[in-house]
């Protein structure tokens, strides 16, 4: 790690890209961007955990569960014979259902197509016990994102993408009135529309919102497809929570090839900006997609903002050692044009204003008078949306709906 970066360098061309009516703009917002948003008790609860969080929570509610206990048993001992240890519940899931895909009505590895199905639907059913949660306030980074969307007539749409199955973009995005196409069309029983992702002949007003592993509120109705729900699904139904591309039928895949040929099509437009919050690169399909489309347009740049220090982030740092269009901005350091590095350091006296963007400390705690190494703080999703904020302007209205500070 021989090389030194400059922070203030690329906050400055975030700014510029984010700015521009001109370049396609997207954002992919992983599962550290509702950790950001925390309670106000002492607690500082997150909205919603993380995957590793989520994880704990099933697991301790699955054994507590008489009808799902001794098959999540067996379904340990898979792993263990396998070698595949520190599941999260996304393996477990994608391991679900690929004994089901092969199950019939019969019994695979010890578990019945019944003890199967039991399992997937009660993970499905916690999942979105832990996601099913509302923004706080009008002040959430959400709300930033889908103001600083209104904000600038533009010639192409900013296109969200998520690997979430919560909902929170999509109420900012309609707590701030801003009209957005989620591949869905109607309104009585919304379903799923391939044909009008692929024509898009809307309005570039409107943003796209592209739910990369399905959402707490879509649901398949066997033989007919998949259906968006404004409430709750109707009984009978199987919610669309999509772990892995690999597992399904032909119905439930369909939603999930979708969105991602769209994350190809994005990456394929020449000068288009991604914007990496709250993703650790810890989703193979994701980084494939990732790096097979900056690889097909080198004009394009995406620009991962990661929460923690740039060693935790080792499957990022090899996709972007290779890839000198995608940038890593972590909190200690950078991979940028293929070169890993740490943040600069400069002497007190000569470090710039101080910003919220970017944190000066000591080298040498018993030096504060000495030399400061920067840190980049637009990891912390919350702190990002401040950065949107602070593009938009303070009284910044979307139609009608003032931005309180």
């Amino acid at each position: 790690m021989d090389s030194i970066h400059d922070p203030q360098k690329h906050v400055s061309y975030l700014q510029q890209c984010l700015s521009s009516d001109k370049m396609p703009i997207g954002f992919l917002l992983g599962a550290g961007c509702p950790v950001s948003i925390v309670s106000d008790d002492k607690s500082k609860t997150p909205l919603i955990p993380d995957i590793a969080g989520i994880t704990k929570s099933i697991m301790t509610a699955l054994k507590k569960n008489k009808d799902c206990a001794p098959s999540l048993t067996v379904l340990e001992s898979h792993f263990k014979t396998d070698g595949k240890l520190n599941q999260n519940v996304e393996d477990i899931l994608s391991h679900i259902r690929a004994l089901r895909a092969v199950a019939g009505k019969g019994k695979v590895r010890d578990l019945s197509a019944d003890n199967l199905d039991k399992l997937d639907e009660t993970i499905c059913d916690l999942i979105n016990d832990l996601a099913d949660k509302n923004l706080p306030d009008m002040k959430t980074p959400y709300h930033r994102v889908a103001l600083w969307i209104d904000n600038i007539g533009r010639e192409k749409p900013v296109e969200i993408f998520t690997t979430n199955y919560d909902l929170l973009m999509e109420q900012a995005l309609e707590d701030c009135r801003v009209p957005y196409f989620d591949g869905f069309a109607g309104t009585r029983k919304p379903f799923f529309d391939l044909r009008a992702m692929e024509e898009d002949m809307l309005p570039p007003r409107w943003a796209r919102a592209w739910k990369l592993h399905g959402s707490l509120n879509w649901y398949q109705i066997e033989k007919k497809g998949v259906f968006r729900s404004g409430t709750k699904e109707p009984s009978g139904t199987k919610r669309v929570i999509h772990p892995s591309h690999l597992k399904y039928d032909e119905s439930r895949r369909m939603p999930y090839l979708a969105m991602f040929d769209r994350l190809r099509a994005f990456l394929k437009q020449p000068t288009s900006v991604l914007i990496i919050c709250g993703y650790s690169f810890r989703d193979q399909h994701v980084n494939e997609v990732l790096l097979q489309g900056l690889q097909s347009t080198p004009t394009s740049i995406a620009f991962a903002l990661l929460h923690g220090k740039i060693e935790g982030y080792p499957q990022a740092i090899s996709i972007a050692g290779g890839r000198s269009n995608l940038n890593l901005l972590a909190k200690d350091g950078a991979v940028i044009s293929g070169r890993e590095g740490k943040w600069i350091e400069k002497d007190n006296g000569a470090i710039p204003d101080a910003t919220r963007w970017i944190r000066w400390s000591p080298v040498d705690t018993k030096k504060p008078d000495g030399q400061h190494r920067a840190e980049f703080q637009l990891g912390d999703f919350a702190v990002f949306g401040e950065f949107l904020h602070e593009l938009v302007g303070e009284e910044h209205h979307s139609s009608g709906v003032l931005n309180a500070k």
